[in-house]
C-alpha cells in the first residue's frame, strides 16, 4: 500500500484517541493488574505492553479465531481475518461464525485477506479502537505497524501457541469483558467435560497430531509439539501427550517439528495418530503402504484418524470459542473410534 496513504490513516486514528505502547514502556502495576473492565487498561504480552485508554467501541481482529471471542460475548468486530481453511462455501466465514452473526442479527464484518500477510491498510480503514491478536503469528514488525493504527493485544508467550482459554482471557480483558470471558470458559469447560464423558475409551490414551506427510516424499514426518493447542486439546478430552512428543518438545518453543522416517520408532508409545488428510483417503493409503511408516504401532493397528481435507471438521482439532460447540462431538467420536482399536 502507499506509505503516504497509510500515514494519513494513522494520523486519523490518532485524532480519535487510540494509543498503544510496546517494548519496555511502563504504565504502572495498578493498571496491569486490572481485570474488571476498568480503563485505562494495560495488557502485557510477548511483544511488549499495550495500553488501551478507554473501553473499545470498534474492535478489529487479525489472524486466526481472535474474532470469535468478541462475537461469543456479543460484540461484532468491525473487521476480521477471512477464513483461509475450513471454509465450506468460500465466503471467507466459517459456519459457526456465520451462525453467531445470524444469532446477533449482524452483518458480516469487513474481511481482511491475509493470503500474503496482514493487510494493514484494510485494518486501518476500519478505524479500530483496539486490534485483537492473542492467537497469532505477529512478528515484531507486524506489531509495530499495527500499533500505529490502534492498541494491539498480541500473544502472551509464543506465536501460534496460545491455548483457547488464554485466547478468551486475553481478548475479553482487552475489550472490558473479563468477567464474561471467564463465564464463557466455564461453560465451554462443561461442554468439553460432557463430551469427554460420552467417550470413556479416550481416557488415558496417548495421542499425536501429525502436521503433514507429503505423499510424494515420506522421508519426513511433521508433528505438533506439546506447545501447540491441537496437542493440548487432547488433554482436555482426557487423553495424554506421549512421552516421545513431550521429550521432543523440551528445549524449544516451536509449535511443530519433524522427524525422519528412519527415526519413526520414537513414536512407538503413541496410541492414536490424527492429522490433516484429504478427501480421497490417498494420504492414509500412502502411510499404510510405506515400508517405514506402516511400522508405527498406531498405523499397524489402524488407530488413526485423518481429518477430511479442508472441511469445517478439519478445524475441530484446533479449538476456538465458537467451533467447540459446533464440531467437538464429531471430532471426539472419530477419535474414540480410533481409540477403540487400541488394545
Amino acid at each position: 500500500m502507499s506509505s503516504h496513504r497509510f500515514r494519513l490513516l494513522v494520523v486519523a486514528a490518532a485524532l480519535v484517541g487510540v494509543s498503544a505502547c510496546g517494548g519496555t514502556s511502563d504504565t504502572g502495576s495498578k493498571d496491569e493488574s486490572r481485570s474488571d473492565g476498568a480503563f485505562p487498561l494495560t495488557v502485557e504480552h510477548a511483544l511488549g505492553k499495550t495500553t488501551i485508554p478507554a473501553k473499545p467501541k470498534r474492535v478489529a481482529t487479525v489472524n486466526w479465531a481472535n474474532h470469535e471471542v468478541p462475537l461469543a460475548l456479543g460484540v461484532v468486530p468491525v473487521g476480521m481475518a477471512a477464513a483461509n481453511f475450513g471454509d465450506d462455501n468460500d465466503d471467507g466465514v466459517l459456519p459457526w461464525v456465520e451462525e453467531k452473526l445470524d444469532d446477533l442479527k449482524a452483518k458480516t464484518p469487513v474481511l481482511f485477506d491475509e493470503t500474503d500477510g496482514i493487510d494493514f491498510e484494510a485494518v486501518a480503514d476500519t478505524k479500530p479502537d483496539v486490534i485483537l491478536a492473542a492467537y497469532s503469528g505477529l512478528t515484531k514488525k507486524d506489531y509495530e505497524t499495527l500499533s500505529e493504527i490502534a492498541p494491539v493485544v498480541a500473544y502472551p508467550d509464543a506465536a501460534w501457541a496460545t491455548p483457547w482459554r488464554e485466547i478468551i482471557r486475553t481478548n475479553s480483558k482487552a475489550i472490558g469483558l473479563a468477567d464474561e470471558g471467564e463465564k464463557l470458559i466455564k461453560k465451554l469447560d462443561g461442554d468439553i467435560a460432557e463430551t469427554a464423558a460420552k467417550y470413556p475409551q479416550l481416557k488415558g490414551k496417548s495421542a499425536m497430531f501429525m502436521t503433514h506427510v507429503d505423499p510424494n516424499d515420506v522421508s519426513q514426518v511433521g508433528f505438533y509439539t506439546a506447545h501447540d493447542t491441537r496437542t493440548q486439546f487432547f488433554q482436555d478430552l482426557g487423553m495424554k501427550i506421549p512421552g516421545s512428543i513431550a521429550k521432543a518438545s523440551e528445549g524449544t518453543d516451536k509449535f511443530a517439528l519433524t522427524k525422519s522416517a528412519e527415526q519413526i520408532d520414537a513414536f512407538d508409545d503413541v496410541d492414536i495418530i490424527t492429522g490433516y488428510g484429504d478427501d480421497t483417503g490417498e494420504l492414509l493409503k500412502t502411510i499404510t503402504k510405506d515400508p517405514l511408516l506402516s511400522k508405527i504401532p498406531a498405523v499397524e493397528r489402524g488407530s488413526t484418524y485423518l481429518l477430511p481435507g479442508s472441511s469445517p471438521l478439519a478445524t475441530a482439532a484446533n479449538p476456538t470459542p465458537l467451533s467447540i460447540g459446533y464440531v467437538l462431538d464429531d471430532y471426539a467420536a472419530a477419535l474414540a473410534e480410533a481409540a477403540g482399536k487400541v488394545k
